[in-house]
Formats: structure tokens, C-alpha cells, sequence
């Protein structure tokens, strides 16, 4: 086997989980098991292990001695706690960012900005992709331009990738253009070293975001 087979096929068990979690297709709370999912997938356990790993850090399943392997599920209550957290420590990233952003990550929060707005809404199956991937992108170069390594591993316990991910599916036309627009000025505030403009708005990206996420627990 080629060395980066291994890899491929650990990537393409994670894709194929990752996806049927969010479209409910693996309903949180129902049991999984390792050979099950391998079955399914038509792989061996050693990727899909690999992937089951991956998504459990990123809080799509966890893993209970005496429950097993579980989607897990969300409760109104805990949606609610994670945007709190959110909206106390990335507003304080933004305004740091607007303080200490190079102009190279400058730079680069204004191209990840008009590209997200080029492609919104996404008009086929790879803009879909590149959406959220340049909006993690951006998120996580304003926590490196914040230079805060203190701010940075307390947000990563916090931020819950697949909360973001569902989110990020629940969104509509209208939804997404707004937090294209946000994205936009959130780059225009940083660029222009105005740290309570910069707070301001990611303040307004996370409240409409914990809108949307909390809509979808109704």
C-alpha cells in the first residue's frame, strides 16, 4: 500500500461520517460501533479509527465507558453556553487583532473576506465546500493575529467545531450574505486599527450566528 493511501483513506471516513452527522443521517445519541461504521463505509477499522478520533475532538461523537461511541447531541442549554462563551472571548481576539495584526494578516482577513463574499450564497457543490472552510480560516487568523496564546487555548476548548459546521447548514441566503457582510467589516475594522469597531461587529456576527444555531433547536 502507498504511504499516503492510509491517510486518503482515513480522510474519506472522516468526510463520509462527518457528513451523515450533519445531515442526520447518524442521529445524535444512537450507539456506533467501530466495526459497524467500517462495514458501512466499506473500509477497514484502522481509518475509520483514525476518523472516529478526529471527529470526537472536534465534538461530533464522544466515547463514555459503559455507553460506547455516540453523535452527540447538543442541548438548547449547552448551544446557549458556547455562544456565550464566544461572545466573551472573540470580541476581545478582534479588538487585540486590531491592535496587533501584521499587514500581511491583514492582508490575508481581506482576501478570505471578498472571496466568502464572491461566493455567497454558494452557487454549486465546491463553493459549498470552500465557504466554511474560509470562514474557519478566518476565525482562526484573527485568534493568531490577537497574539494571545492564553485567549487561543481557551477558545479551542470552547469552540465546538461540529456546533459550528450545523450551524453553518441551518444558514439561509439571507443569513449567509450577512455574515459575509460581517466578515467584511469585521476586515475593514482591523485593517483600520479600530479595536472597539472590531469587538462591535464580531460581537453582532456571534449574536446573529447563536440566532440561527438556536432557531434549529426549536
Amino acid at each position: 500500500m502507498m504511504d499516503g493511501e492510509p491517510q486518503r483513506a482515513a480522510d474519506l471516513a472522516y468526510l463520509a461520517l462527518r457528513d451523515a452527522i450533519l445531515t442526520g443521517e447518524l442521529a445524535p445519541n444512537v450507539r456506533l460501533t467501530e466495526t459497524a461504521l467500517a462495514e458501512s463505509l466499506a473500509l477497514s477499522r484502522t481509518p475509520v479509527r483514525d476518523a472516529i478520533r478526529r471527529l470526537i475532538m472536534e465534538g461530533f461523537l464522544s466515547r463514555v465507558r459503559g455507553e460506547g461511541l455516540r453523535v452527540i447531541g447538543l442541548q438548547p442549554d449547552e448551544v446557549e453556553q458556547i455562544f456565550q462563551i464566544r461572545l466573551m472571548l472573540e470580541p476581545f481576539a478582534a479588538r487585540r487583532a486590531a491592535r496587533f495584526a501584521t499587514d500581511a494578516q491583514i492582508a490575508e482577513l481581506r482576501d478570505l473576506a471578498e472571496e466568502m463574499y464572491a461566493i455567497t450564497p454558494p452557487s454549486d457543490a465546491e463553493e459549498s465546500k470552500r465557504l466554511p472552510e474560509r470562514n474557519s480560516r478566518f476565525h482562526n487568523l484573527i485568534m493568531e493575529a490577537a497574539k494571545s496564546p492564553r485567549l487561543s487555548t481557551m477558545l479551542a476548548a470552547t469552540v465546538n467545531v461540529g456546533l459550528v459546521l450545523r450551524t453553518f447548514r441551518m444558514y439561509g441566503e439571507r443569513d449567509m450574505v450577512r455574515s459575509a457582510r460581517h466578515h467584511l467589516e469585521i476586515a475593514d475594522a482591523i485593517e483600520a486599527r479600530a479595536p472597539e469597531w472590531a469587538a462591535s461587529v464580531m460581537a453582532s456576527h456571534l449574536h446573529a450566528a447563536a440566532a440561527v444555531a438556536m432557531r434549529g433547536d426549536d
